[in-house]
């Protein structure tokens, strides 16, 4: 069992994908609304929680971790999902989940959890306005977030900003500040339909901001101006953070980005480090929010993450319980070894070879988790 540590360190960041492409909501700006994967079959788990767990040990990965698990679909339909959040949490990593806040049986299964686990899980509430209205779920939404509210775990909740919610804004403004105590926090839809994945929205970037600032989130406010601009600093994505699929055991350095190593076959080969560099993929970082704020880019200039995740409440009670503070108030560029400039110099040059940019330029087109897309990340890994 662990103990909770205000001097626990963060030194990874882990994106894990978690394979459900079905969900009960049918938001249209969704790619599972636009495939009509709604009658997908829950996935069936290849490793056992106790074996994922075991290739995310703390000894392995080089010590504490940051996991985020989020499924294509609903993170919290497979019920699965209850001992992976488990056994990461016993191994001692802080845990965060992805979830439309109404699968009312998994929350009373995780919460049930013992408390010292709780202080290390957060949930991402994803506020789904329009499709609660229209599934008459609201109710079970915030009683959701009430239990988390009232137990030792830390949560936020996030809204989408896409247009249709305009008509609807001042009752959202009037809902969350009745169930909440405070306002939801703003994140930006993105149309993966085309190359240079831009804003999903009919809104120039002055006219959102006017629209969408009366919620005053800082979240928001750093994500809008980034969006859609070319990162081209040296990122430790690849080093610092990486993209795990729970599925398969595939690790990669970001969205888009070759494969590292599959982390799930060979529990006893040690994590590899394969920095993204200045060679991102990528027509820009729309995850902005978590990469850049918890510090892959040395030195950019970014919020830290417990601003863009906590709110303060008419009761004075904050959405991040202290444990929670303690992390999100960390950066993995304080809390690692940077290369050194002749290190860099190293890597660079590697990853200025053609055919491995060629390789990258043809996964960042294949965007689902598909047979192409694993055969070219299996050669780009080869490559490295």
């Amino acid at each position: 069992m662990i103990k909770n540590n205000k001097t626990d360190k963060i030194v990874k960041f882990l994106d894990c994908y978690i394979p459900v492409k079905t969900c009960n909501f049918r938001c249209n700006y969704c790619y599972i609304t636009q495939n009509k994967w709604w009658g997908e079959k829950l996935p069936k788990f290849k490793y056992s929680p106790e074996h994922i767990a075991k290739a995310l040990s703390k000894k392995r990965m080089g010590g504490t971790c940051l996991v985020n698990m989020c499924g294509g679909g609903e993170t919290m339909l497979p019920p699965e999902i209850v001992d992976i959040t488990r056994c990461l949490l016993e191994e001692g990593h802080y845990v965060m989940i992805v979830t439309n806040g109404t699968i009312s049986k998994r929350f009373d299964e995780i919460l049930s959890l013992d408390k010292n686990l709780l202080k290390h899980l957060f949930f991402k509430f994803s506020f789904q306005y329009l499709e609660l209205k229209r599934t008459n779920l609201m109710k079970i939404f915030f009683d959701n977030v009430r239990k988390v509210k009232e137990s030792p775990a830390s949560f936020t909740v996030e809204l989408t900003t896409v247009d249709e919610l305009i008509p609807h804004i001042d009752d959202i403004k009037k809902t969350c500040m009745r169930e909440l105590g405070a306002l939801c926090h703003l994140t930006i839809a993105r149309d993966e339909t085309k190359p240079s994945i831009p804003r999903l929205s009919n809104l120039t970037e002055e006219q959102a901001r006017e629209v969408w600032g009366q919620f005053d989130s800082a979240m928001f406010d750093f994500k809008l101006p980034l969006f859609e601009k070319k990162r081209k600093e040296f990122c430790y994505a690849g080093k610092w953070s990486y993209c795990v699929d729970f599925g398969t055991g595939n690790m990669i350095q970001c969205y888009g980005c070759g494969l590292v190593q599959n982390i799930f076959e060979d529990l006893e080969s040690p994590i590899k480090s394969c920095p993204v560099g200045k060679h991102c993929p990528n027509p820009h970082c729309w995850n902005n929010h978590a990469f850049l704020c918890f510090g892959d880019i040395p030195g950019f200039t970014a919020p830290r993450f417990s601003e863009i995740r906590d709110r303060i409440c008419k009761d004075g009670s904050h959405w991040l319980k202290p444990e929670f503070m303690n992390i999100f108030n960390q950066r993995l560029d304080e809390n690692n070894v940077h290369f050194t400039e002749k290190e860099i110099d190293k890597i660079e040059r590697k990853l200025n070879q053609k055919p491995f940019k060629y390789y990258r330029y043809l996964v960042l087109r294949l965007l689902t988790f598909g047979k192409l897309k694993q055969k070219y990340t299996k050669k780009i890994g080869k490559m490295e």
